[in-house]
């Protein structure tokens, strides 16, 4: 019983610190009594132990959700939180930041490159963080483990933010970090026909956007790696009402989130450079979905994979049951969440590698 209030107490002032690694070492059993100790409210039996406990932690000390009314604040909270969490991050032979001169203006990139003398395939990665929060920084060991496992060059890119800048602004830029790519394919040493955009939740929704606004560009990427996106601003699925409290990402973030982006800049929710569920389906390419079992997006991206196919685009399609939305930033505390996203970039790699 002493460890037990140990390790609570460890918890409650530092939960994705160094008492996170701890604690990912407990059994589940452990886990679950720690959540329950802590009062977590919310009946989620089949979510992942670890998982359980950091949100008890988080609810514990007043914390809920990631973007709030205040955007810098937001933005500096989600940073240090990352940075928190950070311990050894995953070598790379070779990690260089890169400015992108684009017609769009100037933006920051980071490569990733796991075999320099080596012609690799090329993913343009964009981070998550509702397009309001997230950096190259907040996704850099993510990047750092898709390059080593999926065996690929990485470029993540440091797009514009909302709301500062309008959805068109944001995509355009993306877009145009996407072609500059395609015209320094040579100087990269990128094997022919194989760049391919991924990012994770509004990441992801970029990747779907661009995927289909390229479908007829000579830069159109040659795969599509969509992590737990955002795709439908419009509707409402089964999953926003049942994951909606108590996880990473809130129904009220959905909410800050649909006005920083969106209503602010008067733009339609089912217009399809928001919601790619709307758009066009003829031509795209390879599509490797990823869904997360506890989460408000999870209805949204297992339709988006279907219509897809039923669209005639090829699809992997797969759902981490017992995780949640924003489990990728989870892999310096989380072993589990680890080693989902290299058996993620090890699939992905097999997937794109048949579908070329």
């Amino acid at each position: 019983m002493g460890v037990l209030n140990q390790k609570l107490q460890q918890l409650s002032e530092n939960g994705q610190g160094s008492a996170g690694r701890a604690l990912d070492r407990l059994p589940n059993l452990v886990q679950n009594s720690l959540a329950k100790a802590l009062g977590y409210p919310y009946d989620y039996p089949a979510l992942d132990s670890f998982t359980k406990c950091l949100m008890a932690a988080q609810l514990k000390q007043g914390k809920s959700g990631f973007i709030g009314a205040d955007v810098e604040r937001s933005r500096q909270a989600f940073e240090t939180q990352i940075r928190s969490i950070t311990h050894k991050s995953t070598h790379v032979q070779r990690v260089e930041d890169i400015r992108l001169p684009l017609q769009s203006g100037s933006i920051l990139a980071r490569h990733y490159h796991p075999a320099p003398h080596k012609k690799l395939p090329m993913i343009v990665f964009y981070h998550g963080g509702g397009f309001v929060v997230g950096s190259i920084d907040t996704h850099d060991e993510v990047c750092r483990l898709i390059a080593v496992h999926a065996k690929a060059q990485v470029i993540s890119v440091e797009y514009p933010l909302a709301p500062e800048v309008a959805p068109q602004q944001l995509i355009q830029s993306c877009e145009d970090a996407l072609a500059w790519v395609y015209q320094n394919r040579r100087q990269f040493k990128i094997l022919k026909n194989r760049i391919a955009v991924a990012g994770d939740s509004a990441g992801g929704n970029i990747s779907a956007v661009l995927a289909q606004r390229t479908a007829n560009a000579n830069y159109a990427p040659q795969a599509q790696w969509l992590i737990y996106p955002a795709v439908d601003f419009k509707s409402r699925h089964p999953s926003f009402f049942a994951y909606k409290e108590g996880l990473v990402l809130t129904s009220s973030d959905i909410d800050h989130v649909t006005d920083y982006y969106v209503t602010r800049h008067q733009m339609a929710l089912d217009d399809p450079l928001i919601s790619p569920i709307n758009g066009q389906f003829k031509k795209l390419a390879p599509a490797y979905v990823i869904t997360a079992g506890h989460d408000v997006l999870h209805d949204e991206g297992k339709i988006y994979a279907n219509k897809l196919r039923q669209h005639g685009s090829k699809v992997y399609y797969q759902d981490y049951e017992d995780q949640t939305h924003g489990f990728i930033n989870l892999t310096l505390v989380s072993s589990k969440a680890k080693k989902n996203v290299i058996e993620m970039s090890k699939s992905f790699r097999k997937f794109w590698d048949k579908v070329s």
